[in-house]
C-alpha cells in the first residue's frame, strides 16, 4: 500500500507507522506534482483518491499512460460555490466522476449527485468515525468549569469558522436565548477565516457565546453539554453528530445533506438559515428534561447501527478486490 499526501497529513495520521509506503506530495496540481503521482502509481492495479482535488491530480496523473490503474474516487463533501469558480469546479466534478471506475459517495445525496455528473458506477460508502478510546465523563464537572457553564446550560458547537458552518444563524439563534434564566452558554471549539467576524458580533452583540478556538479534547467537552447544536449548510457525516450521539448528548441540527440519514429520529431537525426554529428546538430541549433523556439513549441505538471502522474498511477492499480482478 502506497499513500500520497501532504507530509503533515503523515504527521496527523502516521501513514508510515501504519506500514505504508508513503510518498510526500504537495496541494498542488502543477507538473511537478502530476509527475510524482504518475510515478508513484507505476505498477498499480487500483488508485483510490479522496475528495476532488485529490481525484483531479489522480485523472491529470493516470492520462496517457501505457497501463492505466482502475481509478476509485471518495466524495465526502461537495461544493457550494457559486458564479465563475462554482462552474469551473463542477466541470472538474464531471471529469472525474466519468473517468473513475468506482465513485463512493459517504451519503446518498453525494451519490445520486456522481451519478448526475456521469458516474458509470456510484456507490454508498458510509464513513463512521472510529469512537474515542479515551473514557469520558457525562457531565464532567471540571470540564464545566473551565467553560464557565457551572451552573447554566451548556451548549456545544464545533467546527471550522467558515460561512458553510453556519455560524451567522447560530449566533442569531443565541440572541433569542438571553431571555432565560439562567442564560445558556453556547461554546463553539474550531478556528477558521470568520473568528474576528464572529467575536465582533458576540462582544457587540452582548451574546453568551465563547469561541474556544481548535481542542484537542473535543469529546470530553462534547459529554459535558447539555446539548450539541449543529447547524451547518450541508453535511455529509458530521463528525460532531457523530460524536453527539454515541455519547447521548441531545442534538440539534439543520436537516441538510446526509445529516438526516445519519441520525434518524435521534435528533431534533430544523430547516437551514432559519434561526428561530434552531433556538426554539434549543429552548424546548433545555426546558424538557425526559424529551433529552429521550434523545440520549434514541442516539446510542443509532449510532449502533453505523458501520465499524473493520466494515468500512473491508467494504473498500471488496471494492479493490474487484477492480483488480477485471
Amino acid at each position: 500500500m502506497t499513500v500520497c499526501a501532504p507530509v503533515e497529513l503523515d504527521r496527523a495520521y502516521d501513514f508510515i507507522g501504519a506500514g505504508a509506503h508513503f510518498v510526500p506530495v504537495p496541494r498542488r496540481n502543477d507538473p511537478a506534482t502530476v509527475a510524482v503521482l504518475r510515478n508513484a502509481c507505476v505498477g498499480a492495479d487500483v488508485v483510490h483518491a479522496h475528495g476532488l482535488h485529490a481525484s483531479v491530480r489522480a485523472t491529470l496523473a493516470l492520462s496517457g499512460g501505457a497501463r492505466t490503474p482502475s481509478l476509485v474516487t471518495t466524495w465526502h463533501t461537495r461544493n457550494h460555490v457559486d458564479g465563475a469558480r462554482g462552474g469551473l469546479l463542477r466541470l472538474l466534478e464531471r471529469r472525474t466522476a466519468r473517468t473513475a471506475a468506482v465513485v463512493l459517495g459517504t451519503s446518498s445525496e453525494l451519490v445520486d449527485r456522481a451519478r448526475r455528473r456521469g458516474a458509470r458506477d456510484a456507490r454508498l460508502t458510509p464513513v463512521t468515525v472510529p469512537a474515542s478510546r479515551a473514557p469520558v465523563c457525562l457531565h464532567d464537572g471540571k470540564a464545566r468549569a473551565e467553560l464557565g457553564a457551572v451552573d447554566r446550560p451548556l451548549l456545544m458547537a464545533v467546527g471550522a469558522l467558515v460561512p458553510e458552518r453556519g455560524y451567522g444563524m447560530l449566533l442569531d439563534a443565541a440572541r433569542e436565548w438571553r431571555d432565560l434564566d439562567p442564560q445558556p452558554l453556547l461554546v463553539i471549539a474550531g478556528e477558521g477565516r470568520e473568528r474576528a467576524l464572529l467575536q465582533r458580533r458576540i462582544e457587540v452583540e452582548g451574546l453568551a457565546v465563547r469561541l474556544i478556538g481548535r481542542r484537542d479534547d473535543v469529546a470530553e467537552l462534547l459529554a459535558a453539554a447539555d446539548v450539541a447544536v449543529l447547524p451547518s449548510r450541508w453535511e455529509a457525516r458530521s463528525l460532531l453528530a457523530q460524536e453527539a450521539l454515541r455519547l447521548g448528548v441531545p442534538l440539534v441540527a439543520t436537516a441538510v445533506g446526509g445529516v438526516p440519514e445519519l441520525v434518524g429520529d435521534a435528533a431534533e431537525l430544523v430547516p437551514w438559515g432559519d434561526a428561530r426554529a434552531l433556538a426554539e428546538a434549543v429552548r424546548r430541549l433545555l426546558e424538557d428534561v425526559d424529551r433529552r433523556m429521550d434523545l440520549a439513549a434514541a442516539g446510542r441505538v443509532q449510532a449502533g447501527t453505523w458501520p465499524t471502522e473493520d466494515e468500512t474498511i473491508a467494504h473498500v477492499l471488496s471494492v479493490y478486490d474487484e477492480l483488480a480482478g477485471r
